[in-house]
Order: structure tokens, then sequence, then C-alpha cells
């Protein structure tokens, strides 16, 4: 696997493959890298002929008093990882070599609406960090496929929605949340927790999953909200957000509404965990 930090060296390298008819599939990740991660690279694998990662931990998705300086940055066991799974060119850049005028400089990608509720209400800024930096690695590297965990739902609704609005020639695939055995979705930040708050936090995939049978069952969404609620509450958490979505749309759901998304935020001590589920009925 090549891994570099060159903006010109990513595009020479996918400019060589395309000139051989090839495909390119792109996995775009801040690091501390997961199984869940590394089932986005397979599931890309299958997909195209060449897979293409970056690790960049984006200042700009980050607010004030986040974990920015913080979060784990474990480059090498990565980049072992990535070899195993069958990428072939990694790109490192660094904050100077993305926003080389500082972000306060910097021309911004926003999608209204979608940035603007649940996880963008609890963290200003945070969906046009997102969008901004999948917007310029997808212009770095150019793919013809990006592969993205559900597990950020909201995220992944908000990448789609910019490659629609904005007319860019790239699928984007969703792929579903991968979990320990507990049912906690796998992610970075679980590090952050102990052995008793990763057993706590399992509560979580259980009221989801109750959560689902009930609305399946016909049950008023709002009841269905304000039993798990108590649920986490008991659980130890600290609500954020738990809430009910047109998965097609996004817009707060009815109940005559078949497709489903629930979506939680809960705070496990000092930890803030994300979650969601899919919903027909």
């Amino acid at each position: 696997m090549i891994t570099t930090q060159s903006i010109a060296d990513i595009r020479a390298q996918v400019k060589a493959w395309r000139q051989q008819g090839e495909t390119v599939a792109f996995v775009p990740t801040m690091g501390n890298l997961h199984l869940g991660h590394i089932t986005l690279i397979k599931e890309a694998k299958q997909r195209a002929d060449h897979v293409v990662a970056s690790i960049f931990v984006n200042p700009m998705q980050f607010g004030k008093n986040e974990d920015l300086d913080s979060y784990p940055r474990t480059l090498a066991d990565d980049q072992a990882a990535l070899v195993a799974a069958g990428a072939e060119l990694l790109f490192t850049p660094t904050p100077e070599i993305i926003y080389p005028k500082g972000m306060d400089a910097q021309t911004f990608v926003e999608v209204p609406r979608i940035s603007d509720e649940l996880c963008g209400a609890s963290r200003p800024g945070h969906f046009r960090g997102v969008a901004t930096i999948v917007c310029k690695l997808f212009n770095i590297v150019q793919p013809d496929i990006a592969v993205f965990g559900q597990k950020d739902f909201q995220q992944l609704l908000v990448i789609r929605t910019m490659v629609d609005d904005l007319s860019m020639p790239i699928e984007i695939i969703g792929v579903e949340t991968i979990r320990e055995d507990s049912g906690l979705a796998m992610s970075s930040r679980n590090g952050y927790l102990s052995i008793e708050q990763k057993q706590q936090a399992a509560q979580i995939k259980r009221s989801l999953d109750a959560m689902a049978q009930s609305l399946k069952a016909g049950n008023a969404i709002d009841s269905v909200i304000a039993q798990a609620q108590t649920e986490l509450s008991e659980a130890g958490f600290k609500h954020d957000y738990l809430d009910v979505r047109n998965a097609n749309t996004f817009a707060i759901a009815n109940d005559t509404d078949k497709e489903l998304v629930i979506l939680v935020a809960a705070y496990m001590g000092t930890t803030r965990l994300i979650d969601n589920i899919l919903v027909s009925r």
C-alpha cells in the first residue's frame, strides 16, 4: 500500500488507474480503525478495481470542548489493518495541507436543514465541517464509489444530499452498522469507556430493538420514545436526543409513515455515543 500526504501523488495514481479503464472506490476515515472501518474497505474492494482510504482527523467538524486533541491517532496499526483488508492507496494529509489558508478563510460546503437537526443542533457547525472535508476529499481522489457506515445515518444522508445537489458523479454506498457482541455499535469513541460503562452502553441497542418492535405493533411514536428515554436514563445515560424520523426524507415521523429510522445520541459518562436502527412497518 502506498501512503502519501501529497495531493499530487493521489491524483497521479488515480489517473494511472483510470487510464487503464479501472474503477476506484474511496473510504474516508479519521483513523483509529476498528472492524467497522475494515468492513467498509472490504465492501469497497468488492465494488471497484482499486481502493483508496484516507485518515484525517478533521478539525473543522470538532466544536469547542470536544475531543480533537485527544482523539486517538494510531497510524501504524491503521496501515497494517488497511493492507490486510486490501486498500492500495492511503492519503494522510495534515491540516495545513487540507486548509492551507486556515479554516477561517476556507470556502465551506453546507447542506441545509438536515445539518441543523439532531447531531447538527447538538454540535453546531459539525456537518459543515463534514460536508466540506468530504467534498474536498472527493475532489482530490475523484472516486467512482465512496463507502460510509450507516452508524452515522445523519452524516450519510448529509453526504448523499450533497452529492445529489452538487451533481457529483459518485455512487454513495451505505454499509450496515457493525456491532460488538453486546450489540453496542463499534466506534472509535468506545475506547473511552470503562468495562462497566461498555456493559451499560449495550442498553442502547436493546432499547432501539424494543422501540422497533413497538412501532411495528402500531404503538404511538411519542409513547415509544418516552418509554425508551426512561430505559436509557435508568441505564445511566445522560440524554442528548432520541427521535424517530422518516428514513427517506428525514422529516419528523408520523404514525402513518412506513419507512422509519430511530436515532439516538446519549452520554455514558463523558463519552457521547450515537446509534440508529431502520424500521419498516
